[in-house]
């Protein structure tokens, strides 16, 4: 009798301090794809979607919360606690823009097109930079007062040309018309939010906030939250990622322990993966959904097959745990 394939990650060194955010591009024209990691180090490194390190932007003094690429994958956008967002040459790592905060920068997004970018932070506003005029002053998106939000702004990201969608420690989403700088609508959670991840292919928000889950339309229709998928989990996720293709199952991290969880969409729990020597911060499923990237305070990035045995990158085959090359 056969034993069940065991799930064994690919290790992905590097970071020296707790890796804060990951983030995938969307497959190239290639085929392949990239992935970008933050990191308390103050180093966001590039590597190929193999694991592969490609380059680390060198630049930030302060920690890296959260680093995004351009839809083309040439440029990257990071946000730091040294009160700045940087904008990158993806492939020369040179520093292309340096925008100024007054507070640390908790999360970036950058537009389909690359010309703007939308930061937030511990100053609980949301900035709008224009990158073909970045000496200009930036635009604020604004409620009914300076702030666009109650508490720390924990993600920003950008929805088709014209809606960005933020989220903060207030337990509130919040969907912007970028043209108006005005606010659309918004859902109000009881506890803080905690992660938010745009999945693009399943045109949803992925939202942790106290011991639960929501899968949020993207566009929703009205303030009441129709469409809208909560699960409640045993523990609280510091954050998710929903299969990009079959859209049947979902992975979290936990900050209360090292573990990777892999959830059904219904909440049953079906995997719980053990490598991690510390908290799992962050987790992000591959554009293909062939694999998902945890990111922890153990400093190190481990790449998990959604169907371990297969034949993927540089996975040739796991038989009972042995990692064969």
């Amino acid at each position: 009798m056969s034993l069940p394939l065991k799930s064994t990650p690919l290790v992905a060194p590097g970071h020296t301090r707790p890796v804060t955010h990951l983030s995938f591009s969307p497959i190239q024209d290639d085929g392949t794809f990239l992935l970008v990691s933050s990191c308390k180090d103050g180093n966001p490194m590039l590597r190929e979607w193999t694991g592969d390190w490609i380059g680390t932007f060198l630049g930030h003094k302060g920690a890296v919360w959260s680093t995004k690429l351009s839809p083309d994958a040439a440029r990257a956008v990071s946000g730091s606690a040294d009160f700045t967002a940087k904008v990158w040459d993806s492939y020369s790592g040179a520093v292309l823009h340096s925008f100024p905060h007054n507070h640390i920068v908790r999360t970036v997004a950058i537009s389909p097109a690359s010309s703007r970018i939308l930061t937030g932070g511990q100053e609980k506003k949301v900035r709008i930079f224009d990158l073909n005029r970045p000496d200009a002053d930036p635009d604020f998106l604004v409620e009914n007062t300076a702030l666009s939000h109650d508490g720390v702004i924990k993600s920003v990201v950008w929805v088709g040309d014209h809606t960005g969608v933020t989220a903060a420690e207030d337990g509130k989403v919040k969907w912007w018309d970028l043209r108006t700088r005005k606010l659309t609508t918004s859902l109000s959670f009881p506890n803080p939010i905690t992660s938010m991840e745009f999945s693009a292919q399943t045109s949803r928000l992925v939202v942790t906030s106290g011991k639960t889950v929501s899968f949020i339309p993207v566009l929703p229709t009205g303030h009441d939250g129709v469409g809208t998928h909560t699960l409640t989990l045993p523990y609280s996720p510091s954050s998710a990622s929903i299969h990009p293709i079959l859209q049947d199952r979902f992975v979290t991290g936990n900050s209360g322990d090292e573990w990777v969880r892999v959830h059904g969409m219904d909440g049953e729990e079906r995997e719980v993966l053990k490598g991690h020597h510390g908290p799992v911060h962050c987790v992000e499923f591959s554009p293909d959904g062939e694999m998902y990237a945890s990111g922890s305070e153990d400093g190190t990035i481990r790449l998990w097959q959604t169907t371990p045995g297969k034949t993927y990158g540089l996975w040739q085959g796991v038989s009972n745990g042995v990692h064969g090359m």
